[in-house]
């Protein structure tokens, strides 16, 4: 058992690490210097692009904290994530670019911050609606970028593969955590959403 206890505790104080890293990029991180051209490179940018990786993890542990039982209650929030991603990315390889991309991403992380500190209640269409708004400005940073590229649509998979994984990560560890580390979950949240706030400022100054 402390073993087991070990091993979330670091897991957890990892991503709260990986969180609160001080940025002096924008808000979409890794983009610029993550070429995608394949399946690996697409499921590769998440994982090294800190606000997609804080945003999709916050989702999941945010689901995790807020659900009142195991079931379906746990997957409106990263079903709804994950689908409106594809719609952004999908009208971003079509060359709609939508206004305000990068402070939204950047909103997007405060705001799943918040949601994970307070362990706020929605129903399930709310909670997929809501992050689903974040979630298509996510979309479209990345399908603008692909628009023209013969790989686009393996890019894509992957990238849809690799916030799956991230989804479920966040939903493991907030499920692992939400009775008696909770805090640890909830610190996490704090450093996602200072995360965003500290990118909001940034692109405001």
């Amino acid at each position: 058992m402390r073993i087991a206890l070990s091993h979330r505790h670091t897991a957890a104080l990892i991503f709260i690490a990986i969180s609160a890293i001080s940025t002096s990029a924008s808000a979409h991180t890794g983009a610029e210097s993550h070429i995608h051209n394949s399946f690996l490179s697409g499921f590769a940018h998440p994982l090294f692009g800190l606000d997609h990786l804080a945003a999709m993890v916050a989702v999941g542990l945010w689901s995790a904290l807020a659900a009142r039982s195991a079931g379906r209650e746990l997957l409106w929030g990263p079903v709804g994530f994950a689908a409106m991603l594809l719609v952004g990315a999908v009208l971003g390889l079509q060359g709609v670019a939508l206004p305000a991309v990068e402070p939204m991403i950047a909103a997007s992380l405060l705001v799943t911050g918040l949601l994970v500190v307070s362990r706020l209640r929605v129903p399930g269409l709310v909670a997929a609606l809501g992050v689903g708004v974040f979630a298509v400005f996510h979309g479209v940073a990345h399908g603008y970028e692909l628009a023209g590229d013969d790989s686009a649509w393996q890019t894509l998979a992957g990238m849809l593969a690799a916030t799956v994984l991230l989804h479920g990560a966040g939903l493991a560890a907030g499920w692992a955590l939400r009775n008696r580390q909770v805090w640890l979950a909830r610190a996490a949240g704090a450093g996602v959403a200072a995360f965003g706030g500290a990118l909001l400022l940034q692109q405001m100054a």
